[in-house]
């Protein structure tokens, strides 16, 4: 498990290179299509997905990416262990170039996600002098964050990773985290009544899987998601959210999601610590 981990860790950081190396040209053509479902496709999308699975394939464990080809259920209910992979999350954000855009990995054993990898690249212009942000969880390692500045190897990156959830901010109020780009009427309508309980509520936007992660680090108490996601959105996100002790249920049954489904769509789901 800790080689998978360590191997998911370079994927990622090899994956936001090759996304950077885009967005960061000011002369690069994202070269923007429309899959089935109006979604957007960029050159980024597919560079991420290639590199990712040169680092997955050789490991001899399925893997289904939201940009691969999604095999039968016939076939993928006979995998008990498997990747679940969104190369570039949060496409939308990537074209609007607002930098909340994530390379998603986890692994997923019996329905369950039992490894998470999340990496915000860092941007290759190094005059920006900012960093990535890799959030990277298993069940026997627990979960942590890392800030990325440069290539450093697994090794400096273990070694200086930062347990989560973070300490607690003395003082700050109530916290619920949105969707910056999808934000639905049903999930406006629960944060409404969140208010009445909490009425120092304070709301904040992200995108990707961002969000999920800031409820990982105690950044936020509670994550609601009224509104469509795959099972590629949410699986990296949600090991690391279990491992960092919080809960990734669904909104009506509230038991916890479970992957590799027939259908790979996810039920509306709220995070929460």
């Amino acid at each position: 498990m800790t080689a998978l981990l360590s191997l998911s860790i370079r994927a990622a950081l090899a994956a936001g290179d090759d996304i950077m190396a885009i967005y960061d040209d000011p002369s690069a053509d994202f070269g923007i299509e429309r899959k089935a479902d109006n979604s957007p496709l960029t050159r980024a999308d597919k560079a991420a997905h290639a590199r990712i699975m040169s680092f997955l394939e050789p490991t001899g464990i399925p893997v289904l990416s939201e940009e691969g080809a999604h095999l039968p259920y016939s076939i993928r209910r006979t995998w008990k262990r498997l990747w679940i992979v969104d190369p570039l999350d949060g496409t939308k954000e990537f074209i609007k170039r607002n930098g909340e855009f994530t390379v998603n990995i986890a692994l997923v054993e019996d329905g369950v996600p039992v490894m998470g990898v999340i990496y915000k690249p860092r941007p290759t212009r190094v005059e920006r002098g900012e960093a990535g942000a890799l959030y990277y969880a298993s069940k026997e390692a627990g979960a942590w964050r890392a800030d990325i500045y440069n290539d450093e190897d697994i090794e400096h990156i273990m070694r200086t990773a930062q347990p989560l959830p973070s300490p607690h901010e003395k003082g700050r109020g109530w916290v619920c985290v949105a969707s910056r780009s999808h934000l639905s009427p049903e999930t406006e309508a629960f944060i409404n009544e969140l208010r009445k309980e909490h009425p120092d509520l304070e709301l904040i936007s992200s995108g990707s899987s961002l969000k999920i992660c800031l409820v990982a680090e105690d950044k936020a108490d509670i994550y609601p998601r009224h509104a469509p996601t795959m099972e590629w959105d949410t699986a990296a996100g949600d090991a690391i959210a279990r491992a960092a002790g919080c809960q990734v249920v669904d909104a009506q049954t509230k038991q916890p999601l479970t992957y590799n489904k027939e259908d790979l769509h996810n039920p509306w789901f709220i995070v929460k610590r």
